[in-house]
């Protein structure tokens, strides 16, 4: 018998938005940073350094509107958004929240920056 691929208890979306050199707008991913390049790969390599990869799931994703404050990822469940992004600081939230189970909230996204979700119904045509 095949054991059971276990149901993910965290889903880390890790923004992988660049926008091209010169563009005024600002992106998690940055082509004269390099850090913000290794980022992504830095949070799977240490899930899987960790052994916990099978139960986190990381996702690459597109913008999550919050590029002003940039590089950011959202945990899930808990919506949680996480900004300003560093190889340290990543480390920190995986012992920390993921493991921990403790929301580390020096690397939150200001509630001004993010507040309370829009239901769809809310403003659905």
């Amino acid at each position: 018998m095949m054991p059971a691929i276990p149901q993910p208890a965290f889903y880390i979306l890790k923004c992988e938005q660049s926008a091209p050199p010169g563009m005024p707008k600002p992106s998690c991913v940055k082509a004269d940073d390099p850090e913000s390049q290794e980022l992504f790969m830095h949070l799977a390599q240490s899930l899987m350094m960790k052994g916990i990869v099978g139960t986190v799931s990381p996702i690459k994703t597109g913008c999550l509107n919050r590029c002003a404050l940039g590089p950011v990822m959202l945990v899930e469940p808990g919506h949680t958004m996480y900004v300003g992004l560093t190889k340290e600081k990543i480390d920190k939230i995986i012992d920390e929240h993921i493991i921990g189970g403790n929301v580390v909230s020096e690397y939150v996204v200001p509630e001004a920056m993010w507040g309370e979700p829009i239901e769809p119904a809310s403003i659905a045509k």
